[in-house]
Parts: C-alpha cells; sequence; structure tokens
C-alpha cells in the first residue's frame, strides 16, 4: 500500500487490540495524525480522565510545559467524553494557548460538580432531573467560546430528535455547513441530553434550529465518528488514535437493555478491529476498557461520594492491568505481555516524538505553518483513498 495507515485505539480500560511486540513504527517527516477519542458513560467519565490523567504527566516529565490538545490533531467525544473533549480543548481565560483543565482537574470537576448536575432534589419534569445547573455551569466555564476557535479539532456526536438524524459538531465540517459553528455551551448540552436523565436541549444557530439528545442515541463509541472526520479531510499517513471508554459490566451481571447495550458495544469493537485486520497494516488496533466493571460502579448517575471514590480507584487500578486484544473469531479477550501504563508510556513517546518533529519542520520552513493542520483540498489519488476509507467506516 502505497500511503501507510496506522491505528493505535485506547480504551480507559484495558485494552482491545494489544501493541504488538515489534516497534511502533515513527513518522520521519512528521506526518502522523494524533486522535484521542472518549466514550459516554456519565458520571464514569472519571474513569477516562483518570488514565488521561496519566498520559499527561507521562508527556510532562518529557516537557514540563506539555498540553494535551498540543499533543492530538483532533479530540472526539460522546456525552460526558465531549464534556472531557470540551474542557481539554476549550482555550483557557488565563492562557489562550492551553486547555480550560488538566485530566487531574478534570477528575476534580466531576467530583465536585456532578453532585449536583444528578442532584435528586432537583427532579425534572418527566427527567430525572432539571438539567438548569448543568446549564448554568457550561455557560460560566464556556461562555461565548465558538467550536471554530478550539485549541484543535473536536468531533462531537448528539442527536436530532425532530429530524430523528444524528448531528457531528466538527471543526471539519464548518467551511461546508458554517451553522455547525455554534457556541460550545449549546453543543455540549445536546451530546448530554441523556433521555430520561436530562430534557432535551434546544437551540439555534445561524438561522438553524436544533433539537436535541444525547450524543450516545447514535454513537456511544464516538472512535468510528472521529477517525472519518479526519480521514475526509487529510491527506492519507499515519493515523494515532488513542480511544477512552468508561466501564463495561460483565454481560453474565447484565440483563435486559444493558445485555443489548453491551452486545452493541462488543459488534463496534469487531467492526473497527476487523477493518484494520483487513487494510493487513501489520500492526494492531488497541482499546482500552474494563470490561469487567464492579457493578456497584456501573450506575452513570450514582454521584455518592462512595461510588466517586470507587471510580477513580477503578481507574487507576486500570492503568495496572494487562492490555488486551479482542480475537476477532470468538470475541475472547485475550491477555498480552504489558500494562495499560506501559501502552500509555509508549503513546507518550510517539506523542512526543511527533510534536518535536513538527515544531522542527515548522522552524525550517519559511514563515512557518500551524502545528495543527487546518483541513485542505485533497488530490484526486488522495481522494480516492479516503473514500475507501469513509465507505468502509459507513
Amino acid at each position: 500500500m502505497a500511503h501507510f495507515v496506522f491505528f493505535v485505539l485506547l480504551f480507559a480500560g484495558q485494552v482491545i487490540g494489544g501493541f504488538s511486540t515489534q516497534k511502533l513504527p515513527q513518522s520521519d517527516s512528521g506526518n502522523t495524525l494524533t486522535i484521542l477519542s472518549i466514550d459516554g458513560g456519565g458520571i464514569r467519565g472519571i474513569i477516562p480522565a483518570k488514565v488521561l490523567d496519566h498520559l499527561d504527566k507521562a508527556l510532562k516529565a518529557k516537557d514540563p510545559n506539555a498540553d494535551l490538545a498540543h499533543y492530538f490533531d483532533a479530540i472526539g467525544g460522546t456525552s460526558t467524553g465531549s464534556q472531557i473533549t470540551t474542557m481539554l480543548a476549550t482555550p483557557s481565560p488565563d492562557d489562550p494557548n492551553r486547555g480550560t483543565f488538566t485530566p487531574a482537574q478534570i477528575v476534580d470537576f466531576y467530583k465536585q460538580n456532578y453532585p449536583h448536575i444528578f442532584n435528586q432534589s432537583r427532579p425534572g419534569n418527566g427527567p430525572m432531573f432539571d438539567g438548569e445547573f448543568a446549564l448554568n455551569l457550561t455557560r460560566e466555564l464556556l461562555k461565548d467560546t465558538r467550536i471554530n476557535q478550539t485549541l484543535t479539532h473536536v468531533v462531537i456526536t448528539s442527536f436530532d430528535i425532530k429530524t430523528q438524524k444524528p448531528v457531528i459538531f466538527s471543526n471539519y465540517k464548518l467551511e461546508n455547513v458554517p451553522h455547525l459553528n455554534g457556541l460550545l455551551s449549546d453543543i455540549l448540552m445536546s451530546s448530554t441530553a441523556a433521555p430520561t436523565i436530562l430534557p432535551p436541549y434546544y437551540f439555534e444557530n445561524d438561522g438553524v434550529e436544533f433539537n436535541m439528545a444525547d450524543g450516545g442515541i447514535a454513537a456511544n463509541n464516538p472512535t468510528r465518528a472521529t477517525v472519518s472526520e479526519v480521514v475526509q479531510q487529510n491527506e492519507d499517513s499515519e493515523i494515532l488514535v488513542l480511544s477512552l471508554g468508561t466501564g463495561t459490566v460483565n454481560s453474565s451481571n447484565t440483563s435486559g437493555i444493558d445485555f443489548i447495550g453491551g452486545a452493541a458495544a462488543s459488534m463496534t469493537e469487531y467492526y473497527v478491529a476487523s477493518l484494520f485486520e483487513g487494510f493487513k497494516l501489520g500492526h494492531t488496533y488497541l482499546r482500552i476498557e474494563e470490561y469487567n466493571l464492579n457493578p456497584a460502579f456501573s450506575n452513570a448517575f450514582n454521584v455518592t461520594q462512595a461510588n466517586m471514590d470507587g471510580l477513580e480507584e477503578t481507574g487507576k487500578q486500570l492503568l495496572q492491568e494487562n492490555v488486551l486484544k479482542l480475537n476477532l473469531d470468538t470475541f475472547d479477550l485475550e491477555k498480552l505481555g504489558e500494562t495499560n501504563a506501559q501502552a500509555l508510556d509508549r503513546i507518550a513517546d510517539i506523542l512526543y516524538e511527533e510534536r518535536q518533529r513538527r515544531l522542527k519542520r515548522k522552524s525550517m520552513e519559511k514563515g512557518g505553518r500551524p502545528i495543527i493542520q487546518t483541513p485542505r483540498v485533497l488530490s484526486d489519488k488522495t481522494q480516492a483513498s479516503g473514500k475507501l476509507l469513509r465507505n468502509l467506516f459507513n
């Protein structure tokens, strides 16, 4: 294959796909596209935040000024994943070149604020909670920031209950669909409006009406949507994807709709893993996920102190568990010979070296250009290759 595509997918728990024992390739020209994807899961967002905290510290050990938004070309999120996405990608009011929150601060944010968001004393008219605290807090944090002002590309999933269609808010789409350039506060509220839990969210932008509900309706795992957005707008190159989940309960401990949801999640993982197998890339598809989450911590809206502490401890323990690989024939999880923390350390090495190559290249180019590349017109050859990828993701 003339153009080499490299995917590494990690989910906040054990890994589906696993790193191979061979050394991961490095891009001499600095052409590796780097993607972070984060699942939905309510308060269980504490788990991927803890995993990202490890990555953040690993990068800061190499560069004390490291900020995750500097290291990923795109960050995708659904529901609670979109909460983390916006907190990482929104410019800080104190330093517009850095994200508003670090992963460690995001963990604290969950523990301090989600008990007020999911407050039983604030019932909604139909939904479990009224959403007023979440709305006021989101507007206070994000103010008038729009999606085109993020530090890196973001891909946030939602669902329009009036048109019955998914809506993907993405920087990549703004040139062709300018009405998607909404306020980040409106976009975040749209992606987190879980049906029966929080009320639908309505807003208007550029003369277009949005009637929104949680992105998990269409894609609780936003990996496919995020990668699709990137490959449609960028020339073929190596691609690294770090994809984080929020934990699932062992299927033997579930029933009814939870069982069906788990089966759907397994098929999503199978689809992406088998897609990369089909390309015969010679490299491994990774997913870090806690597949044996303590059932006591499974409620996405349980904001008791004990539950939140348990989720934080789950994230810590997850780092020490072995990477798991999905067997595409049996759907069994096979344990590999390194821990999730070791896998993340290797990801940090790749991200750091890629950024250094970009900085070096930028300094050598006359006039320079942004480290995070903007969408560009593709050659006919690249468009054809991108079409193949799009077809496989659809």
